[in-house]
């Protein structure tokens, strides 16, 4: 136990197009499967995110067969390669130090490819390891080809120096490669003597049907730590924390609860540092937290959030993309902005070259500084066109 408080912990998201063989290469990675949800498994794509923790051991090679000593925690978080699912590939982005960015050589660089190397651009995300998937699929040289394709595509990026591995998730080729470069990732430093913030990512209730009072488990929340220590028995705070309709107008009211159990993984802690991914089980009535209608929420000790605001004021830039002119924005259009794990769409007050005020449908916890991702509605499709900070 001491074993896994100690071990230096990384958050790395599997990113890139539908159907490149991001969950398969995460079995592999992790030895899990990610997509449990029945509505996923029916249709082979990964709708919420999915998470899958793993210890990397060092030997002669990297490996999870508990072969020599514990290297490291991992946190796999799995982001969903539809584009209709961008704001739960934001969230997921929003918890993260790293990236595996997966590349399927048979199909090469696809929209969702280069619209989750944007998203990782516009959450401050700079480790990439990119993962030239499928390669048992196609010959030498098509692989060779391929392998110039991507290193033209990231050329400018945050990835243009990145590592590109040829890996076959389906028949666990390269997976070693992938660990080696999994273990240079530099590890940020982790800040924990502020106050604390944990930033929600999903929320539910873990109770199976015809379980006896006394044996209930509140809701719990998971997420990432962003800063700070939490304890068990330490009184939280939750903003904006959950929505009331009065008189066809939608209020916010703060929770406040105590923190029971801590986990990392599978793992029971009685406290929590930043890194992995971690869950809290609350006291709160496991009612509140059902079907992630918590996510997006920012918790800390009593007193220590910002006010929840519905106008923001932004410093922002738009991505310059050679193959699609992005259009400058303009007052009264809609906009979807994701910030830390909270999705909201705001309107276009005010707006000049480099900054902009907003109206939130959804009230924020704005933290000065803050990276935004900023999408727009194109032809019905929300399509991320830049980032920025709150001022």
């Amino acid at each position: 136990m001491t074993e896994i408080q100690n071990l230096p912990t990384i958050n790395i998201a599997l990113v890139g197009h539908i159907d490149h063989g991001k969950t398969t290469l995460l079995q592999k990675l992790s030895g899990k499967w990610t997509d449990t949800h029945s509505e996923e498994l029916k249709r082979g794509i990964t709708i919420k995110l999915g998470y899958a923790d793993a210890i990397l051991y060092k030997d002669d090679n990297y490996n999870i067969d508990e072969k020599g000593k514990p290297y490291r925690y991992i946190s796999f978080i799995d982001a969903p390669g539809h584009e209709m699912l961008m704001a739960t590939m934001l969230s997921g982005a929003a918890i993260v130090d790293a990236a595996i960015l997966v590349v399927a050589a048979n199909e090469g660089i696809k929209p969702q490819t280069q619209e989750h190397l944007i998203a990782l651009q516009s959450k401050g995300i700079k480790q990439v390891i990119i993962a030239q998937n499928k390669i048992d699929l196609i010959s030498k040289e098509e692989a060779i080809k391929n392998h110039k394709d991507i290193k033209e595509f990231v050329k400018g990026t945050i990835a243009q120096d990145s590592p590109i591995i040829p890996v076959s998730a389906q028949q666990g080729i390269n997976i070693n490669e992938l660990y080696r470069a999994i273990a240079e990732i530099k590890i940020p430093d982790r800040n924990t003597e502020e106050t604390p913030l944990f930033v929600v990512a999903r929320s539910f209730d873990i109770n199976k049907p015809g379980t006896i009072p006394k044996n209930l488990h509140g809701t719990v929340l998971g997420g990432a730590l962003k800063q700070g220590t939490l304890k068990v028995g330490d009184e939280i705070e939750i903003k904006p924390g959950i929505s009331i309709k009065e008189k066809n107008q939608l209020h916010y009211k703060t929770i406040k609860t105590k923190i029971s159990k801590l986990f990392k993984g599978s793992y029971e802690l009685k406290e929590i540092t930043p890194g992995g991914s971690l869950s809290i089980e609350t006291e709160l009535d496991m009612s509140l937290g059902k079907t992630d209608s918590l996510s997006g929420c920012s918790l800390s000790t009593p007193g220590k959030l910002p006010d929840i605001t519905s106008a923001l004021k932004i410093k922002y830039s738009l991505f310059n993309n050679s193959k699609t002119k992005i259009l400058p924005l303009k007052t009264s259009e809609t906009l979807m902005l994701s910030v830390n794990t909270s999705t909201t769409v705001g309107i276009v007050k005010k707006v000049s070259d480099k900054e902009a005020e907003l109206s939130l449908r959804i009230p924020i916890v704005p933290f000065k500084g803050d990276n935004i991702g900023i999408a727009r509605n194109i032809n019905n499709h929300w399509r991320l066109i830049g980032h920025g900070e709150i001022l």
